[in-house]
């Protein structure tokens, strides 16, 4: 039974750092831990909150472990702040008047948004940027203004630009107002922040610096989208549909200046080293923790002063001994980074700098007044150089400064060459020699890596240093599929087009090794379908593949299966609607719209999938293959058929590339989008394949992806007509297949190519390989021999067979599988269940 109870006041990224840490460390379970939290959600990734957009998913930005379930030792209080601290009865009071008894305090309550006292600033039309319930705020009036109008940023730096991505992303034109002379003003200088503004000029944004917001009025009688006017100190004006203010934070302190407790002379909670506040019971950490005076607005400082407090709870002495506030990220597809003392505030530094605005790059690194030092560093544009040179801020430069950043080859040293004190990790301060200690004690791969050290395990900014090190350690990474083959899955795929071996069985006798697995087995298969019209369930395919492509249907958590009919471009006669409407009515479907513009049917049998099917495919519909590592689906807008901005039909377009690409089998699923103009209401720019139409043709970007970790496309050629665009599509696609590794999407895909876009580009656009007529060729293949999975299912006999609950008893349904209605959904029961899932 735990003896002593601590209470933590917040629980955004920095407070649940805490209570992992304390839940780690405590192998004696001293204490309990109650965590007080305002917002509804349990502790999310606040620093990725622009990913939000688009998939509008709370779940995927939820940090793991958030819920703590199963630990009887956190007691997690969700939609409850607190109201006060009695300090002499050793009380928190909640804001539900819950009293909670504490052995210690820790105040976790971050920041909140500064809002500048401008005239209108508290209108119906302003927001701020910072939790999810701002953005679903934001985004209804977006929608209600429309793509394309004007979004006011208030603010241009890492937030602000942030949230003018956001905007972006909803579909509105955004404007960016910044007090200072440039972008970023903490994090680059004037040439850095010139930079910056003509690229993310280039991306769509208007770029105002070096004027203030002065007033915000609402328009009479004007529409949504020109509900307001932003006037600016240079007396211009913006006429906007909303504002989002993101002009900095501060720190949340008023429940400690409530209780008496000192604060900084700008804000925060005063703190000692060991982030204890006066009260020798209370401890600050994160942004609200004024550490000796100061406050640290990044997570990875805030990560340090929650492991400090676990050590002094624990009874170590361990303190807080400064902070890294070196930042590399992108913004709308930009790379910056900033390092060390990057803006030369060192008495005697050097600059050197290179700047190329045609490339549109900018570097430059700070050094000591006798250039052996490096200081710090900017770098724009392009920041592969950032994993090697943060590390060596404050180790001497092995040679001249300025071939740490020439544009002729990069950081001309290795990380071999850094100190073992020099700091691979900054999110979790994890140094290099931790690390090599790690290689040295057996750890062969980065996962291993991880587990020993947690470096990496936080952003992912230093898992190039890494593997870097891994391999500068003598470490081979093996590029073996499985434990079954040697080969990666681009060798098994050369292999398998050029021996023309077409069943597994006749790969592994020949290539690998025994029986093979649940990695190589789906792997082959999915490698067997790209290089063939072969049905996916034809012969010992069948055996190999998942469950989805086993079934031909997407599983449901509780064991039924959906069904999802292909609509190419979102089309859909009313005779087909009529037939998807009384076949979800029939067997007892819940029908819902996805967002690749198509329908869902779920609560499907398994045995109940090919009758569904055959009154689908008499409708003259087809697999829509939701369930395939392939085509998914083509979104796109009106375009210029119905559209007054379009230029192009998109609707055509995106009908005709469906068609084609239907049923591509490949390392993993594949999107695509067609907007009929730069409006870009099909989101074409977060589609592994993007298309969109300009006066002079068709721009064609790649590799951008939604899921977990957002990633833009790329403009890989422009101006297009049809027939070159299909043919770079082609050879792009095929390329993928070809070389990617098993359940790699194309962006991470594009990522790992050596020589990146520029490569890609030379491969697709210019022939560099001398190998597009056989990507053609192959892409020919695959559309001349398409054919609809589900129609050859309905009319074999032997596929039909496997379409049954229970194989010695086929007219039975699954007595497990059950629903329940009675929130007015149909949604399905877990077995054993005693209740209906909860709508998070």
């Amino acid at each position: 039974m735990s003896s002593k109870t601590v209470v933590v006041i917040g629980h955004g990224m920095v407070g649940h750092r805490f209570v992992q840490g304390l839940r780690e460390r405590d192998v004696t379970d001293q204490w309990r831990i109650v965590v007080l939290g305002e917002e509804q959600d349990a502790a999310y990734d606040r620093v990725g909150l622009s990913s939000y957009v688009g998939a509008w998913d709370r779940s995927s930005l939820a940090l793991a472990g958030n819920d703590y379930a199963g630990d009887t030792h956190v007691d997690l209080r969700l939609g409850v702040g607190a109201a006060s601290i009695d300090r002499d009865a050793h009380v928190v009071v909640a804001t539900d008047g819950a009293r909670v008894a504490y052995d210690a305090v820790v105040l976790a309550t971050g920041s909140y948004p500064f809002v500048p006292p401008v005239d209108g600033h508290d209108g119906d039309r302003c927001f701020v940027y910072r939790t999810l319930s701002d953005l679903d705020a934001i985004r209804t009036t977006a929608d209600r203004a429309g793509t394309g109008a004007v979004g006011v940023v208030v603010g241009g730096g890492l937030l602000g630009l942030e949230a003018a991505n956001a905007l972006k992303l909803m579909g509105l034109t955004p404007h960016v107002v910044e007090f200072a002379p440039r972008l970023m003003p903490l994090q680059v200088d004037d040439g850095g922040g010139a930079l910056l503004a003509s690229l993310v000029t280039e991306l769509g944004l208007t770029v105002h610096t070096g004027v203030a917001t002065t007033s915000i009025a609402e328009r009479a009688e004007a529409s949504e989208a020109e509900a307001l006017r932003v006037t600016l100190s240079d007396d211009s004006h913006i006429d906007a549909a909303l504002v989002v203010f993101s002009a900095g934070v501060r720190p949340r302190d008023e429940i400690a200046r409530e209780v008496g407790l000192p604060v900084a002379e700008r804000g925060g909670v005063l703190v000692d080293s060991g982030c204890r506040t006066e009260d020798p019971e209370i401890f600050a950490i994160g942004e609200v923790a004024a550490v000796e005076g100061r406050c640290y607005g990044l997570v990875a400082p805030g990560y340090s002063t929650a492991d400090v407090v676990v050590d002094q709870l624990l009874g170590g002495s361990t303190t807080f001994g400064g902070a890294d506030m070196s930042t590399k990220l992108k913004l709308l597809g930009v790379d910056v980074a900033s390092f060390g003392d990057a803006m030369a505030a060192t008495e005697g530094a050097l600059e050197v700098v290179f700047s190329d605005p045609v490339a549109g790059t900018y570097a430059k690194v700070v050094v000591s007044d006798d250039a052996r030092t490096l200081l710090g560093g900017i770098l724009v544009g392009d920041a592969d150089a950032y994993a090697m040179l943060k590390p060596m801020v404050g180790s001497a430069i092995p040679g001249d400064p300025s071939d740490l950043i020439a544009p002729s080859g990069g950081p001309a040293i290795g990380l071999g060459a850094l100190p073992d004190a020099a700091e691979i990790c900054s999110c979790n301060a994890v140094s290099k020699g931790a690390i090599c200690s790690a290689i040295a004690d057996g750890a062969c791969d980065v996962p291993a890596v991880k587990a020993q050290t947690c470096a990496g395990t936080t952003c992912g900014g230093c898992l190039p240093s890494i593997k870097k090190l891994l391999a500068e350690s003598g470490v081979v990474l093996s590029k073996s599929l499985c434990e079954h083959f040697a080969q990666s899955r681009s060798e098994l795929f050369e292999i398998v087009s050029a021996t023309g071996i077409r069943t597994f069985s006749g790969l592994i006798a020949q290539y690998g090794t025994g029986t093979g697995c649940d990695i190589c087995k789906p792997t082959v298969a999915s490698i067997l379908a790209s290089t063939s019209s072969d049905h996916i369930l034809d012969g010992e395919q069948a055996a190999l593949q998942d469950t989805n492509d086993h079934f031909l249907a997407n599983l449901q958590r509780n064991g039924s299966y959906s069904v999802v009919p292909r609509m190419p471009g979102g089309e859909v006669t009313a005779d087909q609607l009529i037939v998807i409407g009384q076949v979800a009515k029939d067997f007892g479907l819940y029908t819902k719209i996805t967002g690749g513009q198509r329908i869902d049917m779920f609560g499907a049998r398994v045995e109940q999938l090919p009758e569904i099917w055959r009154r689908l495919v008499d409708a003259g519909m087809e697999s829509g293959q939701a369930y395939g590592k392939s085509l998914r689906t083509v979104k796109s807008c009106v375009g210029s058929t119905w559209c007054r901005y379009g230029v192009q039909d998109s609707v055509g377009m995106a009908v005709d590339l469906e068609k084609r690409y239907r049923g591509l089998r490949s390392p993993h699923k594949i999107k695509f989008g067609v907007s009929g103009c730069a409006r870009e209401c099909a989101e074409a720019r977060g589609k592994d394949v993007g298309v969109i139409a300009t006066e002079s043709g068709w721009n064609l970007y790649v590799a951008g992806n939604g899921g977990q970790s957002p990633v833009h496309a790329q403009l890989l050629a422009s101006g297009l007509d049809d027939a070159t665009l299909v043919a770079y599509i082609d050879r792009y696609l095929m390329f993928y297949i070809r070389t990617a590794d098993r359940l790699q999407r194309t962006a991470p895909w594009l990522e790992s190519l050596e020589g990146g876009l520029d490569h890609l580009r030379e491969v697709v656009v210019d022939d560099s390989l001398g190998i597009c007529d056989q990507l053609e060729a192959a892409m020919h293949a695959h559309v001349s021999g398409y054919r609809d999975e589900w129609s050859a299912v309905l009319e074999d006999s032997e596929k039909l067979k496997r379409f049954v609950s229970f194989v010695n008893a086929p007219a039975e349904a699954d007595p497990t599988i059950d629903f329940d209605s009675s929130t007015g959904r149909k949604v399905p029961v877990l077995l054993g269940s005693p209740t209906v899932p909860a709508r998070s």
